[in-house]
């Protein structure tokens, strides 16, 4: 089944070492950083280059340091880098903050009103006052449109045509009545760059000229585009961060995709809820975090037991309890891995990006039909709410397989129809509630072949389903994503690593690699259940491992332990709610490859 939905990846781009541009914006919450990187993010795809976004922002509802970085290409961007090579300071605290990843030979600007304070450490850095408050008195304005200043500041130091900026605003702004005073801020800006800094254009790329379209989205809403096209009819969530944005995109895509969106009164509901509509027959996904899937266990307990297909979103966040509600993490691996009471299967899969968002979702829902078991869609801040360029999405390969979903005449010629029939793949076909000659019982009681509960005292019935259901996992090994090797095949060192892990150890490769050393990376896109065999194939070769996660512990080196019965001694590990960066990995894996 993956070979429907497998990305084909270029491993020219990621072994070739490229140029690449930094830029950040920091202040208070509320000064617009995020829409501003956005924009930013949109005029380079309407101006032909690749670009990634990230944002870091205080959890309080007001107030608190606010950092949007957009890096930049004219290649395909897998990460946002640490390095940053033109910074915009809007408060003491956002300087600060960003010094400390200012690289040599860039561009510091500040507000001079705001910023009172400046330690300069080296020469080698060009700081630049910007007397933003006189701008817009000028013309009439207030600080409401600093951001939009210096996204003209940033376009003209970049190059880009100002035309398409204030297009992009246009767009951004969805048509309100701040439209023009913030075409007139970013004219001003740009103007204001033109006349009074006398710096070369930082960007000279060639614009990407393949011919192929491309497209800027988050992973949420690359998730959302994908259960669309999957042709999920119910979803429920109750809001949590970073999964919110899922439950508003669906919920505003609701009428023209005729799909039911639930806000429920909390998760226990939310999962209940997409549980009883997929038994009706609706293909149902439930958003969550790590907290609220915590109310959902008992939930999926249902699922597993009467074998009613569902998808489950689960978008990570440093943990326990409410923890660090818009930071990053890969905490929550061994939980889903082992969530619930008794003995049942389930699959994850770990989307690295926005494009294995998309296919991964379809992937999940088409699972979750043919094996009638829970699938994970286990996704984390970084993943979940950075933009991307990508190439659009390819939907001639797109399949919608419902599995042994009994139609009527099918169900016309079984004169006995058994819910839980003992198949020899483990999978009994499916009815839905009024069809006729398929009416069956589904509680959470263990059952018999009919679905009526089991006392205990007849022997068999318990061990027979028991068995029936464990015997799926020969089959959904076949149908998972496999591990994929990227680099050398007989390399000095290498990389393990699963989810939003993927892109930032591809970018380190680049450099590592053409640096003449020999560092190769193993992906593992569905974590749970782990194909040991397919993942000991590619380890053969391998002299050194370190296993790289957002985590304390290393939760996938102890479940690949588990599964290999082999030790990963050397694991990197990041646990601070910031994902890694490229530049660390390359600066981490040099004491693992003495």
């Amino acid at each position: 089944m993956w070979t429907s939905y497998k990305i084909h990846v270029n491993l020219e781009i990621y072994m070739k070492l490229e140029k690449k541009i930094t830029w950040r914006i920091g202040g208070e919450s509320g000064q617009g950083q995020q829409l501003a990187g956005l924009i930013l993010g949109r005029t380079c795809l309407a101006s032909g280059l690749f670009c990634f976004v990230s944002s870091k922002f205080a959890s309080r509802l007001r107030g608190g340091l606010a950092i949007n970085q957009v890096s930049i290409s004219n290649k395909p961007v897998r990460a946002i880098s640490k390095r940053i090579d033109i910074s915009f300071a809007l408060s003491q605290s956002a300087l600060e903050y960003c010094q400390k990843d200012i690289a040599d030979n860039s561009l510091v600007f500040y507000d001079v009103n705001k910023v009172k304070k400046i330690v300069k450490n080296t020469d080698k850095i060009r700081y630049i006052s910007l007397p933003l408050s006189e701008l817009v008195n000028k013309i009439n304005l207030d600080s409401s449109v600093y951001n939009f200043l210096i996204l003209g500041i940033s376009a003209f130091l970049f190059n880009l045509d100002i035309g398409l900026l204030k297009k992009e605003i246009q767009n951004g702004l969805n048509g309100n009545g701040l439209v023009q005073k913030n075409k007139k801020a970013a004219q001003i800006g740009w103007d204001y760059a033109n006349k009074n800094l006398k710096i070369k254009k930082l960007l000279q790329y060639k614009k990407d000229n393949s011919g192929l379209k491309k497209i800027i989205l988050t992973g949420n809403e690359a998730v959302a585009k994908g259960a669309i096209i999957a042709n999920c009819k119910f979803y429920s969530s109750y809001p949590m961060t970073p999964s919110s944005s899922i439950l508003h995109i669906l919920a505003k895509l609701a009428k023209k995709s005729k799909m039911t969106v639930n806000h429920p009164e909390d998760e226990i509901a939310a999962i209940n809820m997409a549980i009883g509509a997929s038994w009706a027959g609706a293909r149902s996904m439930v958003g969550t975090s790590g907290g609220g899937f915590a109310l959902m266990t008992e939930g999926l307990g249902l699922a597993a037991m009467s074998e009613t297909p569902l998808v489950v979103i689960e978008s990570q966040r440093p943990g326990p309890s409410t923890g660090m509600a818009t930071w990053t993490e890969q905490g929550d691996l061994q939980y889903l891995a082992k969530a619930g009471h008794g003995d049942f299967h389930r699959i994850i899969l770990a989307p690295a990006d926005v494009e294995e968002s998309f296919y991964f979702t379809i992937l999940a829902f088409n699972l979750t039909d043919i094996y009638q078991i829970p699938v994970f869609i286990l996704l984390d801040k970084y993943v979940s709410e950075s933009h991307q360029v990508i190439s659009e999405f390819k939907l001639n390969n797109v399949e919608i397989n419902r599995g042994k979903l009994l139609t009527n005449s099918q169900l016309a010629k079984i004169k006995d129809y058994k819910r839980y029939s003992l198949a020899k793949d483990g999978v009994s076909p499916r009815s839905l509630p009024g069809q006729k000659n398929g009416i069956f019982l589904a509680n959470g009681n263990e059952h018999n072949q009919y679905g009526f509960s089991i006392d205990g005292f007849k022997k068999g019935d318990r061990e027979e389903q028991m068995q029936k259901r464990q015997m799926k996992i020969k089959d959904i090994l076949k149908d998972l994503p496999k591990p994929v090797l990227f680099g050398p095949d007989n390399a000095n060192l290498t990389l393990i690593g699963w989810g939003s892990t993927k892109g930032i150890i591809l970018e380190s490769l680049k450099t590592l690699n053409h640096n003449s050393n020999k560092v190769n990376y193993i992906h593992i896109p569905a974590p749970f259940p782990l194909d040991a065999k397919a993942l000991s194939g590619l380890l053969n070769n391998a002299k050194k491992i370190v296993v790289v996660e957002n985590n304390y512990i290393g939760q996938m080196a102890d479940l690949m332990q588990e599964a290999l019965g082999q030790k990963f001694e050397y694991r990197l590990n990041k646990y601070d709610g910031r994902q890694f960066f490229p530049e660390e990995i390359i600066q981490k894996i040099k004491k693992y490859e003495k």
